[in-house]
């Protein structure tokens, strides 16, 4: 039998892994419901992640990193939105654009920190909660991250659904010649989801050189971005969906780890893309059920007033 403290630790590791994934994938999914495909999530999460650590790493400060991650997060998703939002181009070829841009600079900013570490984010502890079995070290002795997703998660479900803002939102990608007709700013409310999405891409990337693997390696996402944006067609553009689907990814994550500390003679190459081909499974599961139907009628479309 599963002793209670490895089963917690072991659950505490999954909420962790999907943290990363949740916060890249709601800003995401507020940026696709406003009818904007970006595709430069990964571009975004890995400069998030390079900035926030070299302003970490310099500063000593763990909150000037972050900040520093999402405002680099929003500076990006801001060359996507002038691209794709103000000059029409093709949303998948500006996307991928940005994601190389990212990538790119990454790699010059973290240039001088390769091997260097740093104080990882510190868990929260609640007295006479966070020792609780099981349930302890899970709820109640994460790091602030992990609580600033969920409430994230709230906010958004909330706001999508509730206010008139989610609803304008919403209009725009269902059909944003109607909602340009009845006097919405069209590429002014897709520019704001986008600078939404890049800043928690940006938050995404810090959590993982901040506090999940808090040192600095050259593609740290490992494509993270990507399974993002499957995630938001996994859970058919509903946020509560995309929290089951970001903790499923990140079970698949943490099981393939302990699959290898067993030593069950699985090349690691195959243990490690297990998350991948969840990924894949999950996009067939729901192409099958047909669930991408749920997708924003405008989803993709650029807009243009004139035409």
């Amino acid at each position: 039998m599963l002793d209670a403290a490895i089963l917690g630790a072991v659950l505490a590791s999954v909420v962790a892994a999907a943290t990363t994934l949740l916060l890249a994938s709601l800003g995401e999914l507020v940026a696709e419901r406003a009818g904007t495909l970006n595709l430069g999530v990964e571009g975004m999460m890995i400069v998030g992640a390079a900035v926030g650590y070299a302003t970490a790493y310099s500063t000593g400060s763990l909150l000037l990193g972050t900040l520093a991650a999402i405002l680099a997060g929003v500076a990006l998703s801001l060359v996507f939105a002038g691209l794709a939002v103000w000059l029409a181009t093709n949303q998948v070829a500006s996307g991928l654009a940005t994601t190389i841009l990212g990538l790119g600079l990454a790699g010059l900013i973290g240039s001088g920190f390769v091997g260097t570490r740093i104080d990882a984010a510190p868990a929260l502890r609640v007295p006479g909660l966070t020792d609780l079995p099981v349930v302890g070290p899970v709820l109640f002795g994460q790091d602030a991250f992990v609580y600033a997703s969920i409430l994230l998660l709230i906010a958004v479900a909330y706001g999508l659904a509730r206010t008139r803002a989610g609803l304008v939102l919403r209009a725009v990608g269902e059909n944003h010649a109607a909602a340009h007709a009845l006097g919405h700013p069209v590429r002014r409310i897709r520019t704001l989801a986008v600078m939404f999405g890049g800043a928690c891409a940006g938050l995404a990337g810090a959590h993982l050189s901040l506090a999940y693997t808090p040192f600095w390696a050259s593609d740290m996402t490992a494509g993270r971005g990507w399974i993002a944006l499957a995630l938001v067609v996994f859970s058919a553009w509903r946020p509560l969906w995309l929290l089951a689907g970001a903790y499923l990814f990140g079970a698949v994550s943490i099981l393939q780890l302990h699959v290898q500390g067993f030593g069950l003679g699985i090349p690691s190459q195959l243990l490690s893309s297990l998350p991948y081909l969840a990924t894949i499974a999950a996009l067939v599961v729901i192409s099958a059920l047909k669930r991408g139907q749920g997708a924003p009628a405008s989803l993709g479309v650029p807009f243009v007033p004139d035409r």
